[in-house]
């Protein structure tokens, strides 16, 4: 049993449903997992502990990549979670219509990478209402389980 830690921003409610939907699907594969909104992150040893840590966040912005309000602070002082070695994913909301869909998603894991991450999965990037991609969803968090 592995334990896993899913940390999402969310404003209109769309990342935090996919962490709930990640969340549910990993314990029922028999994985501890705890899920945090990231206003209650504390970047100081975020991963400590963590078999896995997946980061959900949903990009806004048309002419640059603008993460969610809530989730800066922590992308900001992503150099103080431990990351190094960690086995890590990153998912997101976003809208196919923007010149950097789900940029977040890729911002997130670049720095992760840097940090020696070792992410287990491309990221997953969702278009519009993610009711609408449980599938592409659930098929994403095969792919992280198989990583554990």
């Amino acid at each position: 049993m592995s334990n896993v830690l899913i940390v999402y921003g969310s404003t209109t409610g769309n990342t935090e449903w996919v962490a709930s939907q990640l969340s549910t699907q990993i314990k029922e594969a028999g994985h501890t997992v705890e899920t945090l909104n990231v206003t209650k992150a504390k970047a100081s040893g975020l991963c400590s502990g963590r078999d896995l840590v997946l980061f959900g966040c949903s990009t806004w912005g048309q002419d640059e990549i603008e993460l969610q309000d809530d989730f800066i602070p922590l992308y900001e002082s992503l150099d103080k979670i431990g990351a190094s070695g960690v086995k890590s994913g990153v998912f997101g909301c976003g809208d196919e219509d923007y010149t950097h869909f789900c940029g977040a998603v890729d911002a997130i894991s670049g720095k992760l990478g840097d940090l020696g991450a070792k992410l287990v999965s491309g990221g997953l990037k969702i278009n519009g209402d993610p009711s609408d991609s449980l599938e592409s969803i659930k098929k994403w968090g095969d792919a992280v389980i198989a990583s554990l």
